[in-house]
């Protein structure tokens, strides 16, 4: 119980944070719509295409999921596909069907999230035939290990579990295979943030204990400290969601502090406007007609308040160091 008493209402604060799956997954919906990136899986897990969202919270996202997937598609690729992806608080994301159709797919991919939004995802894997047949192709047994809150394959593993508890985090990902000796990719966005600051470095650290050739890679917010940062707090407040690990996202210094000081051998971060204007040129002239932007300023000041934190370290020595923009 010890890891649930920073939380003033545990229960009430865990919904407000499972509750910001739905609207990531309803935003990428939105903006794949749009045609901003392709991504035919999202259908199968949020049906509608849902009320319009502003141009610069499309941009926003594009941005997010462009620069996320350039540097985890680049550890694959180093590692030749000989390696794991740990992607924590998943919720509803798609990369694992992405990966197989690039013929990206690392040795083994796991999901981590609150039991309740893995029974949800294991509920749209099972009925729905496109998710899970990449899921059977890849499998090499007739048969899937199931239950309420795990599915487990050859290539492809979720699980339902608490970040907060890391000794039943592990334990959990060793019953399902993990293998230490791997290299290793974990992937965070916008979850280190919800728990305290010594409950996310408890993460880090046990990624950095456990794994000798491994990228961490955090997407979440930063410069919290000004005016505008403050307004988000405010907002997120006002839906009994609280960041608990602000303090950590004061600056990309303090991002990259987090991962210096737990273990990690290198650290680098870029706020979101820095990575937007290295996005492909032709990819950015294509998205950037698509839809008029009146608000230009907003879409600097959101991607300012944004930002990617990588981490590696290296005993294999298979150049982590050196992935980049």
């Amino acid at each position: 119980m010890a890891a649930r008493q920073p939380f003033t209402d545990s229960d009430t604060a865990d919904e407000a944070v499972r509750a910001t799956c739905d609207d990531a997954t309803i935003c990428k919906r939105f903006a794949t719509s749009k045609g901003y990136w392709k991504d035919p899986y999202i259908q199968y897990f949020v049906r509608s295409v849902g009320e319009r969202k502003a141009p610069e919270i499309n941009r926003g996202y594009y941005a997010r999921v462009q620069g996320v997937n350039h540097l985890l598609d680049a550890f694959i690729r180093k590692a030749g596909c000989d390696c794991q992806v740990i992607n924590l608080g998943a919720g509803l994301d798609t990369t694992f069907w992405r990966l197989k159709d690039k013929n990206l797919m690392p040795r083994k991919f796991f999901e981590i999230d609150f039991p309740t939004v893995v029974a949800r995802k294991i509920h749209n894997i099972k009925t729905k035939l496109p998710l899970s047949k990449p899921l059977i192709e890849t499998h090499s047994t007739d048969s899937l290990l199931l239950d309420a809150h795990s599915l487990d394959s050859d290539r492809y593993c979720i699980i339902g579990a608490d970040l907060r508890d890391i000794s039943s985090l592990d334990e959990k990902l060793k019953k399902f295979q993990l293998n230490p000796e791997l290299p290793t990719l974990l992937l965070s966005e916008c979850v280190l943030v919800y728990m305290t600051p010594s409950q996310s470095s408890n993460v880090v650290h046990w990624a950095a204990e456990t794994f000798h050739t491994a990228m961490f890679i955090n997407y979440e917010q930063v410069n919290m400290s000004d005016r505008f940062g403050q307004v988000m707090i405010e907002n997120l407040q006002r839906r009994q969601c609280a960041l608990a690990g602000v303090e950590a996202c004061q600056s990309l210094d303090s991002q990259k502090e987090r991962f210096l000081k737990t273990g990690w051998e290198h650290a680098d971060a870029l706020d979101m406007i820095t990575v937007y204007s290295m996005l492909p040129q032709d990819d950015m002239e294509r998205i950037e007609s698509l839809e008029f932007l009146d608000e230009r300023e907003l879409l600097q000041q959101l991607l300012q308040h944004y930002s990617i934190c990588w981490a590696t370290k290296d005993k294999l020595n298979l150049g982590l160091s050196q992935l980049a923009y």
